[in-house]
């Protein structure tokens, strides 16, 4: 078995190049598609989005605990799931975007709440074993947090693709256009696809359970390990609060480019300056991490971009580009936790066997997924309830002046404060430091080899 090394790196980066094609274009496009080409409205968009979300944080747990109850073929624990159920994920999501003209409203609805909770439900049968597979394609702490950025830089790649050239192929006359919305889904479905076989090619898991071990049955013993990995619990609610803010922005951001700044084009420009922020940040976290912790990363990170978020909503009539430039630097805030937030799942994986002695990766793994797929639903839900609260209509060609001003808070205060709280929770709340994790992977090491 050959080292650790730039072809695990690769492999690991297009996993979530291939899941980010279809994320990104979920959560920047999907809604609008909904609104502008269905006729749906904001707040039914909403529902369905809160419901298909609630619906895939049960499956994620659900397919993490089934994982982790099966012993590994002679390919991997996880691998093998991703060549299987790939090739269903990109055609379910290739169908969300397919438009057959003259149908009743109620059609669809219903076929929009069909074929997306399909593809939600079989994006946890790819993304729970990719995600696992971090903690087994290597065990040394230091090499995970570069799988990490690297994972990172993969979803960033897809999403620069799909936020630069999404606008200008799925827009016509800044109006979203069925036909190119699907001709979009199909080339970014080929690009998905093709980047899980190269996922699945040059991975390697070297961590492999023993074979005279079995895989642990005992639901209640791993839920009172969970029950007790603080951690854990702080981690995923700081999680769940910047996914929700994420999402918000992400949703919110398509209304505020089209309708408040009059150009939604103009979000390519916002994709390339989020994806700059990351390329950015990419040198500069190992050696942040390796002097301060990823703890105190994060949370200066954090605070960056509340007080940014702020100051956007506290300047009144800035220009677009002004716009941008001062928010660049609060994407580059919570980009440093972007860059090595899969960093602090593999701590918690191993905080998990401290206290239990179980290694139990798709387990820690989905739950940290079911925390995001619940601020997802929380996201998608105020995200068109909000929209639909400021009076945004789809009918109308330029909307209401009080409608914007109403965007424009959506897109500014509510961040800022969503984010004020994630930073309390990882500054104030979480108890592994850089110290705590040093000494967590010494405790880890001792028991291995006293038993």
């Amino acid at each position: 078995m050959r080292p650790f090394g730039y072809k695990d790196k690769f492999g690991y980066l297009f996993g979530d190049f291939g899941n980010d094609f279809f994320f990104a274009l979920v959560a920047s496009f999907l809604m609008v598609y909904y609104t502008d080409v269905f006729h749906i409205h904001p707040a039914a968009v909403g529902g369905l989005f809160l419901l298909a979300r609630l619906w895939d944080a049960i499956a994620d747990i659900t397919w993490g605990r089934f994982i982790d109850t099966r012993k590994a073929s002679k390919h991997g624990k996880f691998k093998p799931w991703i060549y299987r159920m790939s090739f269903p994920l990109v055609i379910s999501g290739v169908l969300m975007f397919v438009y057959i003209p003259g149908m009743s409203d109620g059609f669809y609805l219903a076929y929009a709440y069909v074929t997306y909770i399909l593809w939600g439900t079989l994006y946890s049968t790819v993304n729970i074993p990719y995600g696992s597979m971090a903690s087994v394609i290597t065990a040394d702490p230091v090499e995970r947090t570069v799988l990490s950025t690297w994972r990172s830089l993969g979803a960033t790649l897809a999403q620069l693709i799909v936020g630069v050239l999404g606008p200008l192929l799925m827009f016509v006359n800044n109006e979203a256009n069925a036909n190119r919305f699907l001709m979009g889904a199909v080339i970014f479905g080929v690009l998905s696809i093709t980047s899980y076989m190269a996922c699945y090619k040059l991975s390697i898991e070297r961590v492999v359970m023993d074979e005279n071990e079995k895989p642990n049955t005992n639901l209640k013993k791993t839920l009172q390990g969970l029950l007790k990995n603080k951690p854990l619990i702080i981690f995923l609610i700081g999680s769940l609060i910047f996914l929700i803010n994420l999402m918000l922005i992400g949703t919110v951001n398509t209304y505020l480019f089209k309708d408040y700044f009059g150009n939604a084009q103009l979000l390519s420009v916002l994709s390339l300056v989020q994806s700059a922020t990351i390329f950015i940040g990419m040198p500069l976290v190992k050696p942040l991490v390796a002097k301060f912790g990823k703890k105190e990363v994060a949370a200066t990170g954090f605070l960056l971009s509340t007080v940014i978020y702020l100051l956007l909503y506290l300047i009144p009539d800035l220009s677009v580009v002004q716009y941008m430039i001062i928010l660049s630097v609060g994407l580059f805030g919570y980009a440093l936790f972007n860059l090595i937030s899969w960093a602090f799942i593999t701590d918690l994986v191993d905080y998990h066997e401290y206290l239990t002695g179980l290694r139990e990766d798709a387990t820690i793994y989905s739950i940290y997924s079911f925390s995001r797929k619940v601020g997802q639903a929380v996201a998608g839900g105020i995200g068109g309830v909000a929209v639909a609260a400021v009076g945004y209509n789809a009918s109308l060609h330029v909307q209401t002046a009080q409608t914007l001003k109403g965007i424009y808070l959506l897109a500014t205060l509510v961040p800022a404060i969503g984010l004020f709280l994630v930073f309390v929770c990882i500054a104030v709340l979480y108890p592994l430091n850089k110290k705590r994790t040093a000494q967590l992977v010494s405790d880890i090491n001792a028991k291995r080899m006293s038993n």
